[in-house]
């Protein structure tokens, strides 16, 4: 594993001073051919006050199993001070960063993976995203921010009524104004312009609600965009990629298919 900084210069960053402060990207290489000209760009989650593990390298490790160059962007935090859109910039700089040296990595396509509020995060840059800046004198801000497909694990979806609290404390702060919850809640912006997406939930999570899934897939449906949902009835929150749920073999099932049409 590989890890390079987000920014090449300090001076994008408003502190650089401690670890927690400079955001990175873990490179892990595949194991195998399959799928080794996609990338793969996993936002962990954490509720947007920690990294977990294994909703990270845990993924890697199966995605590199997979045959698939796996990246976890370690993004900035609330727990260290920042708000949004810190975390926006952090997930957009690496799509734009694999984006900007694909022909090097020989990378054809981007999947964007994320887990609750890492999920949260993934379905703000898809329906956030831009084409980048023509102009810009840094090669990487001239990329796209636009993943090929989404894949949301239990995400945290909208900031409003069904959200998680401690998600929306440490992005947004407390009592944010009514303006930033709706530019937050992700279920609100989504276009035909977002890309396809798999997205998976549980009925018996009792931290992030099923609810959060039902609004982003109905958003999706209304705006003609491709997806694949699965409720699973038991597993609580933050399962990963533990046994126990079909979901990675759905997940791979939907990955082939796509990749294979676009």
């Amino acid at each position: 594993m590989q890890t390079i900084p987000l920014y090449s210069d300090p001076a994008d960053l408003d502190r650089h001073d401690a670890p927690e402060h400079v955001p990175t990207l873990d490179i892990y290489e595949p194991f195998g051919k399959s799928f080794s000209d996609t990338a793969v760009i996993i936002l962990p989650g954490g509720g947007y006050g920690g990294l977990a593990a294994h909703e990270g390298e845990g993924f890697a490790g199966v995605f590199q199993l997979w045959g698939f160059k796996a990246f976890v962007c370690n993004y900035r935090l609330g727990s260290h001070g920042y708000r949004h859109p810190a975390m926006l910039h952090d997930a957009a700089r690496a799509v734009r960063l694999v984006r900007a040296r694909a022909s090097e990595w020989e990378i054809n396509k981007i999947v964007l993976v994320g887990s609750s509020a890492g999920g949260h995060l993934a379905a703000t840059l898809m329906t956030r995203w831009d084409n980048g800046r023509a102009d810009h004198p840094d090669p990487v801000e001239r990329a796209s921010s636009r993943p090929d497909l989404g894949v949301l694990c239990y995400p945290v979806i909208t900031m409003a009524e069904s959200t998680n609290g401690w998600t929306l404390e440490n992005l947004l702060g407390k009592n944010p104004s009514p303006e930033l919850i709706a530019e937050l809640s992700t279920e609100r912006h989504v276009t035909k312009a977002t890309p396809p997406c798999f997205v998976w939930h549980t009925h018996a999570d009792t931290v992030v609600p099923v609810a959060n899934a039902l609004m982003f897939v109905e958003a999706l449906h209304k705006a003609g965009v491709p997806f694949e949902f699965h409720v699973y009835q038991d597993g609580a929150h933050g399962l990963g990629m533990q046994d126990g749920i079909a979901w990675t073999e759905d997940c791979l099932r939907w990955l082939k298919r796509r990749l294979h049409a676009e």
